[in-house]
């Protein structure tokens, strides 16, 4: 590739966003390069090695609702690969005692809220209190302004503490009294008002018009494997993937080029891809930079806005040969509630439990457990954390092992290891605040008046692949739309 190659787009980011996009506009026969400072291509869908398993170092899986996902894998050729989880159920830890989630819900909101695993986690007292929800009149819950608000109003404090706080602290990385109904749960509130208020009665709806199977699928061998997928269909419809690469600055020439000057970004171990500027008259922003950089192209609006940085996470993967845990303890994993200070991890996810595939493909005895450190400061949660809710790292393994014991309910020694792995990820679960939300449709104003210009990504349509997917592949298609020749259907040329 020569320096002054001529592009028909420049890709910023070579996440899945990006990615998915440049899938769509290389296959419309434009000449497209993505640039990332990372060292390898897929954001937080990625793959690593650990004690001679192939797993998935980020995202795990995907929402199946809106169905995109599993569209963009059929294209993939991937479909037959498409899995679904094990139906054991997750468990919550909390400082009254471990329960299960209810296994139909939403978020945590309780379908049935007498239903034994919902009583077992909350006492009969609050599922009683939860079941009122079912006669209350519509008004009551009408003026909540968070999703919070709206399940202590309708179902009281228990299922917002011990169930819903687990959960899209799990999900979203923030407390549901910070996060609007419609952000969280589209839909719901159309649901539950059809249902003449009834929020129980609103997830059975959902859930019933929801496609059958899981709410959530992964795919056999990881879903790092969809990653994979989408590089080699990007280069091998000419596509140009620059990694230790990153996008210093956007300007535009006085003939309406866009150029992208980049920077290297490599290491000792990880060469560099030599610095200079990449020309194309379109650039797709597939990074949570794109405030930053828009506003060389004067987008002064932008200079005071501030889009959610999110909650650093760090997951920390044991390879355990426990055959204790052959029966799966916890089911699939277990959420932490607030206020819990035995444990320093917000999650913990048994994956050979959650997916058969793992299972058969891990020798007899073998397990792969996966911790979740990191919080929002304000949470307040307990543990051997710091601030940030991670622990040193002399200190994180042995931290693991001991809430891996104190979460499965299973002693685990460290004679017991096999193999570990430690990942940290940033920018990959920005909080769906008001003030984000806010920064988003600022950012998204601003790009509409550039020609030529156009963003996607996680920070801008929120968290999953469920929400990442549509929106990238509507930004290509803008993209597309602004030339005479776009075809009909990109994704399938």
């Amino acid at each position: 590739m020569s320096a002054g190659e001529a592009w028909d787009v420049v890709v910023v980011g070579a996440g899945v966003a990006g990615l998915v996009a440049a899938r769509d506009l290389v296959r419309a026969g434009r000449r497209v390069v993505l640039v990332d400072g990372r060292d390898a291509p897929g954001g937080a869908v990625r793959g690593h090695d650990v004690a001679g398993l192939r797993l998935d170092a980020g995202a795990e899986s995907f929402a199946t609702r809106g169905g995109a996902v599993a569209t963009l894998l059929d294209e993939l050729g991937l479909r037959d690969d498409v899995v679904t989880p094990e139906p054991r159920g997750a468990w919550v830890h909390l400082t009254s005692g471990d329960g299960p989630l209810p296994r139909t819900g939403l978020l945590g909101v309780p379908a049935h809220p007498l239903a034994g695993d919902v009583r077992r986690t909350l006492g009969t007292r609050g599922a009683l209190r939860a079941a009122l929800d079912l006669v209350l009149p519509a008004r009551v819950g009408a003026r909540a302004t968070t999703f919070g608000a709206l399940v202590r109003a309708r179902m009281g404090d228990a299922v917002a503490d011990r169930l819903v706080h687990p959960v899209v602290g799990g999900v979203h990385a923030a407390d549901p009294d910070d996060l609007a109904t419609d952000t969280v749960a589209p839909g719901l509130a159309a649901a539950r008002a059809d249902a003449g208020g009834s929020l129980a009665r609103g997830v059975r709806a959902l859930r019933a018009s929801a496609p059958a199977g899981s709410a959530v699928q992964g795919l056999r061998g990881g879903i790092h494997r969809l990653v994979d997928a989408l590089v080699a269909d990007v280069t091998g419809h000419g596509g140009v993937v620059l990694t230790r690469t990153r996008a210093t600055s956007l300007v535009r020439d006085a003939d309406g080029t866009l150029v992208v000057r980049t920077e290297a970004a490599g290491t000792t171990a990880a060469p560099a891809t030599a610095a200079g500027e990449l020309r194309a008259p379109r650039v797709l922003l597939a990074t949570p930079q794109a405030p930053a950089l828009l506003a060389g192209l004067g987008a002064a609006d932008l200079a005071s806005v501030a889009t959610d940085d999110g909650v650093p996470v760090t997951l920390v993967t044991l390879v355990l040969d426990a055959p204790a845990l052959d029966a799966a303890p916890r089911g699939t994993g277990v959420l932490v509630g607030p206020g819990v200070t035995d444990v320093t991890a917000k999650a913990l996810t048994h994956a050979t439990a959650k997916w058969g595939w793992l299972a058969r493909t891990a020798p007899a005895g073998r397990h792969v457990v996966r911790l979740s450190f990191g919080r929002a400061p304000a949470s307040g949660a307990g543990g051997a954390g710091g601030a940030d809710g991670v622990p040193p790292a002399d200190a994180l393994l042995d931290v693991a092992l001991a809430d891996a014991s104190t979460l499965l309910g299973v002693p685990l020694a460290a004679d017991a290891l096999a193999g570990h792995a430690v990942v940290r990820w940033t920018q990959s679960l920005p909080r769906p605040s008001a003030a984000h939300r806010a920064a988003v449709a600022a950012v998204r104003a601003a790009v509409a008046g550039l020609p030529g210009v156009a963003v996607c990504g996680a920070w801008a349509a929120g968290t999953g692949l469920a929400s990442v997917v549509p929106d990238a592949r509507a930004a290509a298609a803008t993209l597309l739309a602004a030339t005479s020749d776009a075809p009909d259907d990109p994704a399938h040329n």
